[in-house]
């Protein structure tokens, strides 16, 4: 098991829905044959609902997500995300069938660039590498020389030679993050994802006020990351409580730390996985309303008729997969 991933092996969970009712263990139990009968894996982001969660093969980021997806041995993968997302496993995986319950289910981060932006930035900059985060389409994908992920932008900059100029889309605030944390000159697009722009400095202000002595875990596409980070460099906030992680680093980080309640700046779903593995620890959301509406469109009911039907089924050309799948692996060749 990819050590990324939490995954569930008895398929019987029966926990609370979203709206706080019971899940119907009926169509747990359907789903769960359904997926036995279409030799299925389900695979869920940790925003997904908690239901979603519970009952989910593997859950966790998109990286983990993607490595998982690249070594199944399922033949149908259903992917309780984004579209992106589901296409990015289509892209690694062209023999099986990717389904996503909701084919409406974006991301306004993937829509913040287009491909004929991409095209036009690059015509600008020749000779500059692409780093495009894999919140984007498949087809950016095929004008990236890399993908990356919040858990590895860093890693992944750091390996280009240092006399390359680089292109980082489409998140503004995560460039910014990798620009100043490995001090390289990076051309950022300006796209964001709209629950992590809208997490500001003066909420970071206020919940660090009312918990000093919580642990503070944000994601480095928030909107306030880059003022955080000043914050932190001028001693304006604890330095050591205060930690910049993708979601699967924040949920590695509230296993290993020694304090008992976290304040966490990213969207909410996560703290359902962080609350089930530490029972006695206080999670706390710096926005309840941080919450993507896009994630949200996953249900159990969707992902039942998505089984019954085998909809809604995600293909990627096999002219756009290629290309893209080179900028996938050589992320993936890197973590």
């Amino acid at each position: 098991m990819n050590p990324q991933l939490l995954q569930h092996t008895n398929g019987t969970h029966e926990g609370a829905t979203h709206n706080g009712t019971a899940a119907n263990p009926d169509l747990i139990a359907e789903i769960m044959r359904l997926k036995h009968e279409r030799n299925a894996v389900l695979l869920a982001h940790n925003y997904q609902y908690p239901e979603i969660q519970d009952i989910a093969d593997f859950v966790g980021d998109s990286l983990g997500l993607s490595q998982t997806a690249a070594s199944t041995p399922a033949d149908v993968i259903v992917f309780c995300g984004v579209h992106f997302m589901a296409e990015t496993a289509a892209i690694l995986c062209p023999e099986k069938t990717v389904l996503i319950p909701d084919q409406e289910a974006g991301c306004s981060l993937a829509a913040s660039i287009s491909i004929d932006e991409l095209r036009e930035w690059k015509a600008s900059h020749p000779d500059a590498v692409v780093v495009s985060y894999v919140n984007t389409t498949a087809e950016v994908k095929v004008e990236s020389d890399y993908c990356c992920t919040s858990s590895n932008a860093v890693q992944i900059v750091e390996s280009i030679p240092p006399d390359r100029t680089i292109l980082f889309l489409p998140d503004i605030f995560l460039g910014d993050y990798v620009r100043r944390m490995t001090g390289r000159s990076i051309h950022v697009w300006p796209g964001s994802c709209h629950v992590h722009a809208a997490i500001r400095p003066n909420q970071v202000t206020s919940m660090r006020s009312k918990h000093p002595d919580a642990d503070f875990l944000i994601h480095p596409e928030c909107g306030c990351v880059t003022s955080c980070m000043s914050f932190l460099a001028n001693g304006d906030i604890d330095a050591q409580h205060t930690h910049i992680l993708s979601t699967e680093g924040m949920i590695r980080h509230s296993q290993q730390s020694t304090a008992n309640s976290f304040i966490v700046a990213t969207e909410v779903g996560v703290l359902h996985r962080m609350q089930k593995a530490n029972p006695d620890r206080e999670f706390l959301p710096i926005d309840e309303a941080a919450i993507c509406r896009y994630m949200k469109m996953i249900t159990l009911e969707k992902i039942l008729v998505s089984l019954q039907e085998m909809r809604y089924q995600v293909t990627v050309p096999e002219h756009i997969a290629q290309p893209a799948r080179q900028a996938i692996e050589r992320m993936l060749t890197l973590v």
